[in-house]
């Protein structure tokens, strides 16, 4: 969400801004609409002013016997009683319409953020590790996956397309991988573990910006709720309406959550394998911080992410988004790819984002400065660290042996009961 009142006074930089995500220019229209909200505001309130003075007026006059003022003076209540509805009613409705039309509006990148309108204009930052060469035909995990126990054909069985059933030692690499991420997201990186509801009412999903552009990719059930996309709706959520101790600051939490997305705007992408899915499962990151802490704790949860890889040994490369391809409530995104030998390519594994102020006046979070008189809003952050079936689908193209069977990194050894490798199953 934007204020208004910055719009007000820098209406061309707004509009530049805007423009880099491929937005046509709004901000004279908003300013438009907010003068008239204001006018109708300013009318509204001098009514009222107008009509306490006449009401107070009426017992003088009243008093003094001059039943012609007083009679004048009830007129003009009863006219101002019949006016200040219609008037308050426009004011809301005038209010409603610029509240709606700035929260369909994406962020504003910053300065840092390469011009491009995707993913072709991303910039590569760096690599890390070296990239594995076989001495046999690397397989994809699709077609590695399935005598392991990936078994897409059950998952369709049960729910349809994009839906996978894991079975036996795949499940446990999965499981692992998941305890492996959060233990290390708590313990080694301050992250505090959550709990969190996977069911969010319409504030929630507002919130985070997921409403009201971007409902086509939600679930929601019968009764009204949607099924979180990421916990990073429920984590950020944690501090909506609420005006925290500058001294609590940064909050940084993870949780470790089941995502459904319907994938409504993926169309024909990924529709073989286990890399793009209706559920699974993800460790995320939220850090809810003042805004002088924002960009280092965006390097921390950055460092976060990249650090399960290099643990788990697997090349990835880190990329500036381009300001076309940043998600909408982000200033600042750097994405990590994991190194896929089967596809022989690199794929998106994390997108750790800074998103400023943008959600918090969304969800009215906000501190207030040691010793300052008025509370400001908070910065959000999020990212993944990272998703669990992506990164196994990176194991399983990285670890594969010629045999079929797969490795296990020695990371994710204690979490793996004794499994060493991953065999063919008949």
């Amino acid at each position: 969400m934007h204020d208004i009142r910055q719009i007000r006074e820098n209406p061309a930089a707004f509009d530049a801004g805007l423009a880099r995500r491929g937005v046509a220019p709004v901000a004279a229209t908003l300013v438009a609409l907010d003068e008239q909200r204001r006018a109708i505001a300013t009318r509204m309130q001098d009514g009222q002013n107008r009509r306490n003075e006449a009401s107070k007026a009426i017992g003088k006059a009243m008093a003094q016997g001059d039943t012609a003022t007083a009679d004048a003076l009830k007129a003009e209540v009863a006219l101002l009683k019949d006016t200040l509805p219609a008037l308050e009613a426009e004011e809301k409705s005038l209010t409603a319409q610029l509240q709606d039309a700035l929260a369909a509006l994406p962020n504003i990148p910053v300065d840092a953020v390469p011009d491009g309108m995707d993913e072709a204009q991303n910039v590569e930052v760096a690599r890390w590790g070296t990239l594995r060469t076989f001495d046999f035909m690397a397989k994809e995990h699709a077609d590695l996956g399935p005598a392991l126990g990936l078994d897409f054909e059950t998952g369709a069985k049960i729910s349809g397309a994009r839906f996978t059933f894991l079975k036996g030692q795949m499940a446990r690499l999965h499981r692992a991988l998941a305890q492996f991420m959060l233990d290390t997201q708590t313990t080694a990186n301050g992250y505090m573990e959550c709990n969190v509801p996977l069911l969010v009412r319409d504030e929630a999903v507002f919130g985070t910006g997921q409403l009201p552009k971007f409902s086509e990719d939600l679930f929601r059930t019968t009764d009204g709720r949607w099924l979180i996309p990421t916990a990073e709706v429920s984590l950020t959520n944690a501090v909506a309406g609420s005006i925290l101790d500058p001294d609590a600051l940064p909050l940084r939490m993870t949780a470790l959550t089941p995502c459904f997305r319907s994938e409504a705007g993926a169309a024909g992408r990924d529709t073989r394998g286990f890399i793009r899915q209706h559920q699974f499962e993800k460790v995320e990151l939220v850090t809810v911080c003042a805004p002088d802490q924002s960009e280092a704790e965006h390097d921390k949860m950055v460092a976060a992410a990249e650090g399960i890889l290099q643990a788990l040994n697997l090349p990835y490369r880190k990329m500036l988004l381009c300001a076309g391809d940043m998600g909408a409530t982000a200033r600042l995104t750097f994405d990590l790819e994991v190194w896929l030998p089967g596809q022989n390519a690199y794929r998106e594994i994390s997108s750790i984002s800074n998103c400023g102020d943008y959600q918090a006046r969304r969800m009215n979070a906000r501190y207030k400065p040691e010793g300052a008189k008025k509370t400001e809003f908070v910065h959000t952050l999020n990212g993944s660290g990272l998703a669990v079936g992506r990164t196994l689908v990176a194991v399983l193209e990285n670890y594969q042996q010629a045999d079929g069977s797969v490795l296990v990194p020695h990371a994710l050894k204690p979490w793996m009961g004794g499994i060493d490798v991953l065999t063919p199953q008949p």
